[in-house]
């Protein structure tokens, strides 16, 4: 096989495949980065190998404890569940009152980016994400994420997610753009790439199985029905569904439905 497949793969492949690196400079990057260094790893790793697989209220205490050295900022009841994967945690800040389930994942992971910013009373359930690709993630308070929903965002993009939020499982959140011009070269490796971001504003409850692409808003009070992809905006206290999502009627009875 040729060397120079590299060069027209996966973009993520420049980066992990790198012959400039070892394999050693590649991991303390990608978990803790650039600035990270061997001493910060070790100290990192021992923490996670002592205390991130212990079940029952021990590895509740063990982690609330031992964790926080490690964050660019945490409140008070914060509680880390089993299994977690943490990425660049110094650029993570959290506010009071947050609940992170079991096999969640929060990366910050890029070399320029402010990284994730999470409110106050906020939930995450199980084998839930929320990932940096050199973007940005902002929360705010009195949010809900339910199980199997990944929040992904890159190149300079971000996601903001405003104050009161239900978002159901199995949802996905894809803010980010890609380059086509060339034919022989895979979208995620060509230059140019610009993410446009995602805003949810207040009051919006997202069903089920919904898939939020790139440069959406949904304004206040929206509604998202179970399975719909949204490909554009949807305008205030309108409730929303299909594929791709089309508002079918507002909140509101004196409002007219916009079908357009």
């Amino acid at each position: 096989m040729s060397d120079n497949t590299t060069n027209v793969g996966p973009g993520l492949h420049r980066k992990l495949f790198d012959e400039g690196k070892t394999n050693i400079q590649i991991y303390t990057e990608m978990v803790l980065g650039s600035s990270g260094g061997l001493i910060k790893l070790v100290k990192f790793e021992l923490v996670m190998l002592l205390c991130n697989g212990i079940p029952g209220a021990l590895g509740i205490v063990l982690r609330k404890k031992l964790y926080r050295q490690f964050f660019k900022s945490i409140g008070k009841n914060v509680i880390f569940g089993r299994n977690m994967t943490i990425r660049h945690p110094h650029k993570i800040s959290i506010e009071n009152n947050a609940v992170f389930d079991d096999n969640t994942v929060i990366d910050a992971k890029g070399p320029s980016n402010q990284g994730i910013q999470i409110g106050n009373n906020f939930t995450m359930g199980r084998n839930s994400a929320l990932v940096c690709k050199n973007g940005d993630i902002t929360i705010g308070d009195n949010v809900n994420i339910t199980t199997n929903v990944n929040l992904m965002v890159s190149e300079n993009g971000k996601i903001k997610v405003g104050n009161n939020i239900d978002i159901g499982a199995f949802t996905h959140f894809s803010a980010n753009s890609y380059n086509f011009e060339s034919t022989e070269i895979l979208p995620s490796a060509q230059e140019g790439k610009v993410s446009k971001g995602i805003e949810i504003e207040d009051l919006v409850w997202i069903a089920s199985h919904v898939c939020i692409l790139d440069g959406v808003t949904l304004k206040k009070g929206s509604i998202i029905g179970a399975g719909s992809v949204v490909t554009k905006d949807v305008p205030e206290y309108y409730i929303a569904m299909g594929i791709p999502a089309k508002p079918i009627r507002s909140r509101k009875p004196d409002v007219v439905a916009e079908t357009n």
